[in-house]
């Protein structure tokens, strides 16, 4: 068994099925002679519901799973080289083609007689969003691969993308003159007002989620720092509780052993006893016999 077959045993199995498969897995791996491999599946968190439903999502149909990570990389290449009008369809593509899937792995979960609930789904598309901001990354490629083991940190935009040297925008192409003159005409200034005022809408809202997504992942590097301890300390009290079972069947196995001594020195004794018995009334017949031949001669 290797590092690879035992995530993809594993991470293809409910929630609930996980910790004990695990340590299961573990085991086996130390009883074969592979250290290592033990070493790593023993500390292999159960995953989550959402990462649960993403990994049945690419396991279903891993050519869907490379197109995305495919749609990631195009709309990393339109980032760097500043393609306005082809980033607008691929942002597009990115919303459509992310809420079906979630859309897809809540049905499967579903089919897999475990619904999932709304907050699950977003979390799928969040993971789904990640993937897509870092395609090359190693949480994608495990997503691609069904083994994904949590859920990345949520991407804000693409982050860490500078234009490549030398690019400018791509423009558009030029509409024809007559066109262009119409659409010149047609614009006014409460509409490029409007416009602006959508922009401004739109940058606070991104800002605010932006900000919540941080409070969101604060929160849950919290949680999972107080889980983490628990799960020591629980550990810690099984090793614990181990040892002494240990202990305690040693003493078993002693006090069994010394009972079956004390119980065959029981029935020894017990022969002895009735063998004495037995000596002490042919003792007292014969005592009995002496007394009245005795009474007898000197009667």
């Amino acid at each position: 068994m290797d590092v690879d077959e035992a995530a993809w045993e594993l991470y293809g199995l409910r929630p609930e099925a996980f910790t004990a498969a695990r340590d299961a897995c573990a085991a086996r791996a130390r009883s074969a002679g592979e250290a290592a491999v033990a070493k790593q599946v023993a500390v292999w968190r159960r995953p989550t519901l959402g990462v649960w439903a993403a990994n049945l999502l690419a396991r279903s149909d891993q050519q869907q799973a490379r197109r995305l990570l495919e749609l990631g990389e195009g709309l990393r290449e339109a980032h760097r080289t500043l393609a306005g009008p082809e980033l607008r369809d691929l942002s597009h593509q990115r919303h459509v083609v992310i809420t079906e899937m979630a859309r897809q792995a809540g049905r499967l979960a579903r089919d897999a007689g475990h619904p999932v609930s709304d907050t699950v789904q977003h979390e799928v598309e969040e993971i789904l969003h990640a993937v897509l901001a870092d395609p090359a990354a190693g949480p994608a490629t495990d997503w691609a691969r069904g083994v994904l083991r949590a859920a990345p940190p949520s991407p804000v935009g693409f982050t860490g993308l500078e234009p490549a040297a030398g690019a400018t925008p791509r423009p558009a192409a030029a509409p024809p003159p007559r066109a262009e003159a119409t659409r010149r005409a047609a614009t006014t200034a409460p509409s490029r007002e409007r416009e602006r005022k959508r922009e401004r809408e739109l940058r606070t809202k991104a800002q605010a989620e932006a900000e919540r997504t941080e409070r969101e992942k604060d929160r849950a590097e919290s949680e999972f720092t107080t889980a983490e301890r628990d799960l020591e300390q629980a550990r810690a009290a099984v090793a614990a509780l181990d040892e002494r079972i240990g202990a305690l069947q040693d003493d078993l196995s002693r006090a069994r052993h010394e009972r079956a001594g004390l119980h065959e020195a029981e029935e020894a004794a017990a022969r002895r006893r009735r063998q004495a018995d037995t000596a002490l009334k042919k003792a007292a017949a014969a005592a009995a016999e002496a007394a009245r031949t005795w009474n007898a001669l000197n009667g």
